[in-house]
């Protein structure tokens, strides 16, 4: 009998042949990548807020600046910003409660979004730099770690789930929006 497809459609029943089919180990290393460079890039943004470290100005010096942005409880939201930041980035860069971790760096990042906006796109006073780091945040907690990562060891994290992902970003941006309600 012949066929009734268009010699310009591709049958779907067939598989792909095993080059080209998608790579499961490039997966998970581009993962691991996105996770390790966005997850140290925050630890030493918040290290520069927690202690001081590569020339940041510490706690005394993020609250102060928090304090002129519009942000009550300067020293509380200086420390849980420094906390979120050292803690959520170290999280990310091992994989440990990725859509957690991602959500933490998500949420923070809207708030420096917040900050800086209106200053133009691009940097050094544009968004374009905080933008990337939610929209990276938030695929990971979205995608979660791939198979390198702890999260893998851990038996209830070992199979992420979709909706874990995006209910984490929404918990973030909830969150985030809390915080930004109560800046005057």
């Amino acid at each position: 009998m012949p066929s009734l497809t268009s010699p310009f459609t591709t049958d779907t029943r067939t598989a792909l042949p095993a080059a080209d089919a998608p790579s499961r180990s490039a997966h998970d290393v581009g993962l691991l990548v996105l996770r390790i460079a966005l997850g140290l890039v925050m630890a030493a943004h918040g290290a520069q807020k927690l202690f001081g470290w590569f020339g940041g100005g510490g706690l005394d010096g993020t609250a102060a600046f928090f304090g002129s942005v519009g942000y009550p409880a300067a020293d509380t939201m200086a420390l849980v910003a420094a906390v979120t930041e050292t803690f959520g980035g170290l999280a990310l860069a091992l994989g440990l409660l990725t859509p957690l971790a991602g959500a933490a760096v998500f949420g923070t990042m809207l708030n420096a979004l917040a900050v800086k906006w209106g200053g133009g796109f691009f940097a050094p006073e544009g968004v374009e730099y905080e933008l990337l780091l939610a929209a990276a945040a938030a695929a990971l907690a979205i995608s979660g770690p791939g198979r390198l990562a702890v999260d893998r060891a851990l038996p209830r994290l070992r199979d992420h789930r979709l909706s874990h992902g995006l209910a984490a970003v929404a918990l973030g941006a909830v969150v985030a929006g809390v915080t930004l309600l109560i800046r005057s």
